[in-house]
């Protein structure tokens, strides 16, 4: 593969990140994403052809929208390169079913990363169809009996767990959403990867509270969403788990 396939493969999921943008705004403002041309959502102007370019717009517009001025957030072309970038990751597989399987499914995983740091909830419109779609590849595509069962038992040992804190916190440590996500982590990576997934979104989430605290961003009593993390370690494991365990076998 040369360097203007990885282009091509990294401008289409620019494209895709840019509609996902669309569908989080939308899903939000409980707007139908099938219909209805794209719009700011300040001053609600449609927008025009050379206002949606991914990525190149923001940078041409200055963060700005051209209608009304006022900023347009990071968070649409940090959604496009990441979703970018991600593509290119999964276009390393060389299935091409297992291939479309995980452009669809990290599509789910950014959708909600972004929905879960914005407003604290993991939608069910989102994290119900993800789990459906895992399930049915696993039966349909990827079956054998022992992954299937330790793919199911990986879902149910993980949202246990979840669910517990859930429980005796009466939702104060973790949300019932995050129990959902974590039966959908382990639906679809299965053991051992799971546990990588579990780690690093821990670590990752501990290194980042602490840095909030420590900045003066957060207080002990904040709220911090913990489904990012979940997602960001779900892609870690998706990508780099098998080396991540083997490094840890060979460690000890």
């Amino acid at each position: 593969m040369n360097l203007s396939f990885y282009l091509i493969v990294f401008i289409f999921g620019a494209c895709v990140g840019s509609f996902l943008n669309c569908l989080i705004y939308r899903l939000r403002e409980k707007e139908s994403f099938l219909s209805g041309r794209s719009f700011c959502p300040k001053c609600r102007h449609k927008l025009g052809f050379f206002d949606l370019i991914p990525i190149l717009s923001f940078i041409f517009l200055k963060g700005k929208c051209r209608y009304c001025s006022k900023r347009i957030s990071l968070q649409y072309p940090m959604v496009e390169i990441a979703t970018g970038g991600v593509f290119l990751l999964i276009f390393n597989f060389q299935n091409f079913t297992t291939t479309l399987y995980l452009l669809i499914i990290s599509c789910f995983l950014i959708i909600i990363f972004v929905y879960d740091l914005k407003h604290y909830i993991i939608p069910d419109k989102i994290i119900y169809p993800a789990i459906v779609i895992t399930f049915l590849y696993r039966v349909i595509f990827n079956f054998q009996t022992s992954n299937l069962y330790s793919s199911i038992l990986s879902a149910l040992a993980a949202s246990g767990f979840f669910f517990l804190i859930w429980l005796v916190s009466r939702g104060k440590w973790m949300g019932l959403g995050d129990a959902k996500l974590a039966f959908f982590m382990g639906l679809f990576l299965g053991y051992p990867q799971i546990l990588p997934a579990l780690f690093s979104a821990f670590l990752i989430g501990a290194i980042i509270g602490l840095g909030l605290i420590a900045f003066g961003k957060k207080s002990l009593k904040s709220q911090v969403p913990f489904g990012p993390f979940l997602v960001a370690g779900s892609f870690i494991a998706l990508f780099w788990g098998e080396q991540i365990i083997r490094w840890y076998i060979n460690s000890v």
